[in-house]
C-alpha cells in the first residue's frame, strides 16, 4: 500500500457507516423491549439478556478481535465481523423464542468485536501519515457514534410503532449487504505471525457470562443457594484462570504489565461503575415510560432524543475543551456525581407520573453527567500509555465499561425484581422496583466519583492530551450507548 492512498476518504466513509451501525446496535433495541417481552416470553428479569448478551459477547471478545486484526490482517477481519453480525441479524430477526434471540444477540457481539478494532486499525492506516488529516478523520469518524446511538433511539421507536420489533434487527442485513460491497475501499495489509490466546478469550468470556447469569438467577433460588455459590465460584475460578493465562502465555491477550500505566487502573475503576450506573439508567427508563406512563415505542424513542443530542453535542464538542482547561480528574469525579443526582432525581418517579416533570428534567442531568465523565476517563485511561501500548490501553478501557454494564445491570435487575419490578400491570409495585434501581445506580455512580477524586493521582499528562481528545472525543465515546 503507498503512504497516501487516494480513496481514503471514500473509505472512511465506509468505516464511519460501520461505527454507526455497531453503536446503534446498543441502543436500537432499547424502545423495542417490552414488544420482544410480549412476543418471545421473556420474563420481567430475563428481558436483560437481549442487551447483556451483546455486551457480554462484545465485551468479552474485543481484545481478541484487536489481536486478530493484527494477525488476519485489518481489512479481512472488518469483513469476517461484518458477515457475522448480519447472520446474528437474522437470528435475532427470525427468533420464535427468548433463548434463539438471546443467541442471536451473542452472534450480533461476537461480529461487533471483530467491527470495532479492525475499523480503528484501518482509519489509522489510511490517516495516520499526517496528523491534520488524522485529526479531521478522528472527528468524522467519532460522530458517527453518538449519531448512530441517536438515530438507534429515534429508528427503534418508529420500526416498533409502524413496522414491527423485528425490523430493528433487518436494518442490519441491507446496510451490512452494502458494506461489504464497499469494503474494497478499504486498505487491504497482510497479517504477520503470531499466536492467538484462545484460551484466555474463551476463559474471561465465559467468566462474565456466568458471573450474569449467577446474579440474574439468584432473586429467583436464592443468594445463599448451592446453585449461586457454585455459579459465583465458577465465575471466579474462570476470571482467575484468564490472568494465570495472560501471565503463562507467550503473547497474551492482554499483558499484565500494562496495569503499570500511570492512571490506567484508576481510570477502568471509573469506567466500570460508570457503565454499572449508566446503562441500568437507560435500560430501566425505557421500561418505565412503556410500562408504567404508557408511551407507545415512538413515543418512547422520541422521549429519550433530548438525553441522546445532549450527550451528542457535549461528546463532540464541549467536553475536551473543559478537559483541556480543567484537567481530567475534576470531569471524571465531578461528572460521576452529577449522574448520580440525576439518578437520584429519577427514583422519585411516580406511578403517575408525566414525562416533562418526572423524566425529562433528571434525565438531561443525568446525561450532562455522563457526557462529562465518559471522554476523560478514556483519554485519562490512554494517556499514559506509551504509543504502543495505546491500543490495547483503549481496548482494555472499553472492555471494562462492557463488564461494568452487564453486571451493573443484573445486579439492579435483581434488586428492582426483589421491590416489585417483576409484577407486570401493577403500576406502583413496578415504579417501586424501577425506583430502587435508580437509588442505587445513583450509589455506584456517587461512590465512582468520590473514589475518583480522593484516590486518582494528578493528571497532567491526560490533559495534554486533551487537544487530540478535542477532535477524537466522539471516537472514545462510542463505548457510551444510550
Amino acid at each position: 500500500m503507498s503512504a497516501i492512498n487516494p480513496r481514503r476518504w471514500w473509505a472512511l466513509l465506509v468505516l464511519a457507516a460501520a461505527q454507526f451501525m455497531v453503536i446503534m446496535d446498543t441502543s436500537i433495541i432499547g424502545v423495542a423491549l417490552p414488544e420482544m417481552q410480549k412476543d418471545l416470553g421473556f420474563s420481567q428479569g430475563e428481558l436483560q439478556w437481549v442487551f447483556n448478551a451483546y455486551v457480554i459477547a462484545f465485551g468479552g471478545l474485543l481484545l481478541l478481535g484487536g489481536r486478530l486484526s493484527d494477525l488476519l490482517g485489518a481489512r479481512k477481519v472488518f469483513t469476517i465481523g461484518w458477515v457475522v453480525l448480519i447472520a446474528g441479524s437474522i437470528v435475532a430477526a427470525a427468533a420464535q423464542s427468548a433463548t434463539v434471540e438471546v443467541v442471536g444477540r451473542a452472534v450480533q457481539g461476537v461480529g461487533g468485536a471483530l467491527i470495532a478494532p479492525s475499523a480503528m486499525t484501518l482509519l489509522m492506516m489510511l490517516f495516520g501519515h499526517n496528523p491534520k488529516e488524522l485529526g479531521k478523520a478522528m472527528a468524522l469518524y467519532g460522530a458517527a457514534a453518538p449519531a448512530g446511538g441517536t438515530a438507534g433511539v429515534f429508528l427503534g421507536g418508529v420500526f416498533t410503532e409502524w413496522l414491527s420489533w423485528p425490523w430493528v434487527f433487518i436494518i442490519y442485513v441491507p446496510i451490512g449487504v452494502a458494506t461489504l460491497a464497499a469494503s474494497g475501499l478499504l486498505p487491504a495489509v497482510a497479517g504477520r505471525r503470531g499466536g492467538v490466546d484462545v484460551l484466555g478469550a474463551v476463559a474471561v468470556t465465559a467468566g462474565l457470562a456466568l458471573a450474569v447469569f449467577a446474579v440474574v438467577r439468584a432473586p429467583e433460588v436464592g443468594w445463599g443457594s448451592t446453585g449461586t455459590v457454585l455459579e459465583l465460584v465458577g465465575a471466579a475460578a474462570l476470571l482467575l484462570l484468564f490472568f494465570v493465562v495472560q501471565k503463562a502465555v507467550r503473547e497474551p491477550l492482554m499483558p499484565l504489565g500494562i496495569w503499570r500505566v500511570p492512571r490506567l487502573g484508576s481510570a477502568n475503576l471509573a469506567m466500570t461503575l460508570l457503565g454499572a450506573a449508566w446503562i441500568p439508567m437507560w435500560y430501566f427508563l425505557n421500561l418505565y415510560l412503556q410500562q408504567v406512563l404508557g408511551f407507545g415505542a415512538f413515543e418512547s424513542g422520541a422521549a429519550l432524543l433530548p438525553m441522546t443530542v445532549l450527550l451528542m453535542i457535549f461528546m463532540t464538542a464541549i467536553t475536551a475543551r473543559l478537559m483541556a482547561k480543567f484537567g481530567a480528574k475534576p470531569l471524571i469525579g465531578g461528572g460521576l456525581l452529577v449522574l448520580a443526582a440525576g439518578l437520584l432525581w429519577l427514583s422519585a418517579v411516580e406511578p403517575t407520573g408525566t414525562f416533562v416533570v418526572d423524566v425529562l428534567p433528571a434525565s438531561l442531568v443525568a446525561a450532562l453527567g455522563m457526557s462529562l465523565a465518559y471522554i476523560p476517563t478514556m483519554m485519562t485511561a490512554m494517556s499514559g500509555a506509551p504509543q504502543e501500548q495505546a491500543g490495547m490501553a483503549s481496548g482494555i478501557v472499553n472492555t471494562t465499561y462492557q463488564v461494568g454494564s452487564a453486571l451493573g445491570l443484573a445486579a439492579l435487575t435483581a434488586v428492582a425484581t426483589s421491590q416489585g419490578a417483576g409484577r407486570l400491570g401493577n403500576l406502583p409495585a413496578l415504579t417501586d422496583g424501577f425506583s430502587a434501581a435508580f437509588i442505587w445506580a445513583a450509589v455506584i455512580a456517587a461512590v465512582g466519583g468520590l473514589v475518583t477524586l480522593l484516590a486518582m493521582r494528578g493528571d497532567k499528562a491526560a490533559a495534554a492530551a486533551a487537544g487530540q481528545a478535542d477532535s477524537a472525543s466522539a471516537t472514545e465515546g462510542e463505548r457510551a450507548g444510550v
